[in-house]
């Protein structure tokens, strides 16, 4: 048994962790999947909020460049709510075909290959990293410019906190993050749609006007300087306020989040995101034209339009505006959380296809992924730390990713519809949409990269390049090593019976037993079962099999997976136990399901051991002939880990060990 001391820290340890993370949650009831999912309204704050808060950014930079040309700006409000549609409505068509998330990683993959799947893939999760970094040093920085300038300093140390705290809010659960978070997003809302809607009303008379200055000035730029310049400059402009649609892929990237019917929930989810950032974004364009705001130095253009809207009131104005703005850098703390919530679910896609390590498809007790929010974390701090929370580095990164995963996403369902045209009445309209968006997303795309080049980039060329490497040699050791254990498979599970008993041998209570933890019914399984048998010959009558199924991302995605995972463990654990009994040796297998399978599996251990007195446990574990830094990393490890839990309860373990041969041929 464990010593009073460390009975008494582990019991403390586990009460800091409850007040920390909160009480564990039953992944097994049937209504835990349904309490932690997000209805549309919850979705639309935790998942679209990073694509709203671009209206603090996006808008300004198109409006901007487009320099003394500013009455075009009305056909650039026009064209920019359009197109957020027409991206959010190509989105639709994602979410339905894959309602379990995976958003532009899983089209990619399915509609386009395993390679390219990579590569967008890695290009989300460089997304969701940037989305954290950047919302979060954007809002410290609107923040520290209401503040004095002694205190800027500490912007950096500032970040880290609040980094810290949405990571904290995450572990303790999706929508506890969320209802946190929900006050802001409602005074964002509130506060925007009203300035708008005020704004464009006191000049409501001059619509007419600025619609006809922007026919006349673009007739005139066209006979002056010729077409081909007036729709260059025209989609220069367009193209670099394309930070505007970032994060419309979060909701078809997190479905497996939201409350049944997904697609439904996901439909709605998008229009609500669609329809706010389409009438903000377009509307604070609206207004820089309406109100001719000119750049001020030290002042967001949205603040400059703000504050003459409320110029006149009597008194209260400027405090208004200074709340508003507050909210503002406030949302950008909430559209952070987007990529809490989008980068661990994209990481735990990519796990179960084996380019990351399989733990980033663990769920804690909380049911999050908690090694995926974990990285996102400290990648998020690691990129602020090196950038210097520049913002206008990290944009560039942040946006030729996220048009390149756009870009990637609607090819595949162009080649999806054209390959359903044959079986598809309507796949000339589905065709239509996503090749509209393609053409939409590629340009913009093309504008950032070319006239981004020098300024970042090519560094977003190459860490993106640098990450599709490193995914690719995980899943190569993956498969090197899957190659081997099937070979073992086909041995030592085919292996022919002794006897052919009809009738069970239940183990014998009382008496030791040989007690193995397995999981399929595999060769590694096997091996140690017969290295039993061999070494220890006639010492073990009993023979106990204890399988824990881990309960990770995958069994979350329906209320169907978890009892199939119970069908599977049960099935499994059965070829063991029929194996021993058809060969004279009294067996019994043990179950249970938990996202801490070293946990239970101790749990389990402590329980057989009060029936089984003097029984020894037995685990396999690979050991590699090359060890490198992909074997440390790839491979858990469970076996010594279970061994050090069971030694500190005086149970006794020993590992089998079965030699993998990767030794690099030369």
């Amino acid at each position: 048994m464990a010593t009073p001391f460390e009975t008494k820290f582990d019991h403390l340890m586990r009460r800091v962790k409850v007040a920390v993370t909160g009480p564990p949650l039953d992944a097994l009831a049937p209504h835990t999947r349904h309490n932690i999912t997000l209805i549309a309204l919850l979705a639309w704050v935790g998942l679209g909020a990073d694509g709203l808060s671009s209206s603090a950014y996006g808008p300004e930079q198109a409006y901007l460049t487009l320099g003394e040309h500013s009455d075009l700006a009305f056909f650039l409000a026009i064209a920019t709510a359009v197109t957020v549609f027409i991206i959010a409505l190509s989105y639709n068509q994602v979410i339905a075909l894959f309602p379990t998330g995976g958003g532009g990683y899983k089209v990619a993959t399915r509609l386009l290959g395993k390679n390219v799947g990579l590569v967008s893939g890695s290009a989300l999760v460089i997304d969701y990293v940037l989305t954290i970094a950047i919302s979060i040093a954007a809002g410290v920085d609107a923040v520290f410019s209401f503040m004095p300038a002694a205190w800027l300093p500490y912007k950096i140390e500032a970040a880290v906190l609040i980094l810290g705290i949405l990571m904290l809010l995450n572990l303790r659960g999706v929508k506890e993050s969320i209802k946190f978070l929900l006050p802001v997003f409602v005074c964002f809302v509130v506060t925007h749609v009203f300035l708008i809607i005020y704004g464009i009303g006191r000049h409501a008379s001059s619509l007419d006007d600025v619609f006809y200055a922007g026919i006349n000035h673009a007739l005139s730029l066209t006979k002056n300087t010729g077409w081909f310049f007036a729709v260059a400059l025209f989609i220069r402009a367009y193209g670099m306020g394309g930070g505007t649609y970032t994060g419309i892929e979060a909701v078809s990237n997190s479905v497996n989040l939201l409350k049944e019917p997904r697609v439904r929930t996901g439909r709605w989810t998008m229009f609500y995101m669609a329809l706010s950032l389409s009438f903000t974004a377009g509307g604070i364009i609206l207004l820089y034209l309406l109100w001719r705001v000119q750049p001020t130095s030290g002042q967001t253009l949205n603040a400059v339009a703000f504050s003459a809207v409320v110029a006149d009131w009597p008194s209260g104005g400027g405090v208004f505006v200074a709340f508003t703005m507050l909210v503002e850098a406030g949302l950008l703390f909430v559209a952070a959380n987007t990529g809490f919530l989008g980068g661990p679910a994209t990481l735990a896609n990519m796990a179960a296809d084996e380019w990351v390590p399989h733990r980033f498809g663990q769920l804690s007790e909380r049911l999050v992924t908690k090694n995926g929010i974990v990285l996102m974390g400290i990648a998020s701090l690691a990129v602020m730390l090196w950038s210097g929370g520049r913002v206008e580095l990290l944009v560039v990164l942040y946006s030729i990713n996220v048009f390149l995963t756009f870009s990637i996403t609607l090819s595949g369902l162009c080649v999806y519809w054209w390959s359903r045209r044959r079986v598809e009445h309507n796949w000339f309209g589905g065709l239509l949409l996503a090749a509209s968006g393609l053409l939409i997303t590629s340009s913009i795309m093309l504008v950032m990269f070319v006239e981004r080049f020098n300024s970042g980039g090519w560094v977003a060329v190459l860490v993106t390049t640098t990450l599709v490497c490193l995914f690719a040699s995980v899943n190569w050791h993956y498969n090197k090593v899957n190659h081997m254990l099937r070979q073992l498979d086909d041995t030592l599970t085919n292996i022919p019976l002794e006897h052919k008993r009809t009738k069970a041998l239940p183990a014998v209570e009382g008496e030791p037993a040989a007690v193995f933890f397995v999981s399929r019914y595999r060769g590694v399984g096997m091996h140690t079962v017969l290295n039993v048998q061999r070494t220890f010959p006639g010492r073990f009558h009993n023979f106990i099999f204890i399988s824990v199924g881990e309960i990770d991302t995958t069994h979350m995605k329906g209320d169907d997976q978890v009892e199939k995972l119970q069908h599977d463990v049960e099935e499994q654990l059965d070829k063991y136990v029929a194996f021993c009994q058809a060969n004279g040796l009294a067996s019994r297998g043990i179950s249970a399901f938990s996202t801490d399978p070293v946990e239970k599996a101790v749990e389990l251990s402590e329980r057989v051991y009060e029936y089984f007195p003097g029984s020894v446990f037995f685990a396999g574990t690979l050991v590699f002939t090359y060890e490198n830094w992909l074997t440390r990393v790839l491979h858990n490890q469970t076996a010594l880990a279970l061994q050090r839990q069971l030694h500190l309860r005086n149970l006794p373990l020993v590992i089998i060990p079965l030699r993998v041969d990767n030794q690099p041929k030369t």
